[in-house]
């Protein structure tokens, strides 16, 4: 449950809403005030959440006897929501750009925080790099199966489809779980377990420092990515195969 729960708040789900959506889940169609009791919540939380939740579509209504009756929805109402808000995403994007006149620096350092950070500097290493390029990672020991098991498979689709090839220096004695399909990998004599990831791609070093709230600088700087990119290639040139 507390997975479910996790993960419903990743879907931007309040606390609330996702115990009171669980607790429909379990319980079926049911008046307010049990679900309220199930949830552990007072009413007027589960009001709110319950409104939310309607206002999605993941939940129905019908009034009878002079009482609201609350009804789950089959949970792939959960899909289409989230499909939807992506179609108009699309749909608005186009213009948006068009109104976009931030002229972007020659250089930069950003900071970004959390999950949902990390993800975000994941996918512009999607969108930056051309199909059928190559990236560097260093220092690699698998924190995006590890951390974000739910997004890692998700991020290996976009690269192979993209067919974004990967040259990723890890320590040796190091244990593959998983390899991609355009993943070549190389050691070192490493013995230290390091919390910090870098991934070298076309502008940009993007510096992961992994934990319970992970943090990612992105510095983007042609000169800086040929640097550590010269580090990267000499280290990669004396790595065992």
């Amino acid at each position: 449950m507390d997975k479910l729960l996790q993960h419903l708040e990743k879907l931007n789900f309040s606390v609330n809403e996702a115990k009171v959506y669980l607790t429909m889940i379990k319980l079926g169609p049911s008046l307010a005030g049990n679900i309220a009791k199930e949830a552990r919540l007072d009413r007027s939380s589960t009001y709110n959440a319950l409104k939310a939740l309607t206002q999605r579509g993941i939940i129905s209504t019908i009034f009878e006897n002079k009482r609201t009756t609350y009804i789950p929805e089959n949970p792939k109402k959960i899909i289409d929501y989230y499909k939807e808000k992506e179609e108009i995403a699309k749909l608005i994007a186009p213009e948006i750009e068009k109104q976009f006149h931030y002229r972007k620096e020659k250089s930069a350092v950003k900071v970004f925080k959390g999950f949902k950070g990390v993800k975000t500097v994941f996918q512009d290493v999607i969108d930056t790099c051309d199909k059928g390029s190559v990236y560097h990672i260093l220092g690699s020991e698998g924190q995006v199966s590890e951390h974000m098991p739910y997004y890692a498979s998700i991020l290996r689709a976009r690269k192979e489809q993209k067919k974004i090839h990967t040259r990723t220096i890890i320590r040796s004695g190091r244990i593959l779980k998983t390899k991609g399909k355009y993943t070549e990998y190389r050691e070192v004599p490493v013995n230290t377990i390091s919390p910090v990831t870098i991934n070298l791609y076309p502008g940009k070093v993007a510096i992961f420092i992994w934990g319970d709230n992970p943090e990612c600088i992105l510095i983007e700087n042609e000169e800086v990515k040929k640097t550590f990119e010269s580090y990267f290639e000499f280290m990669w040139k004396h790595a065992k195969k």
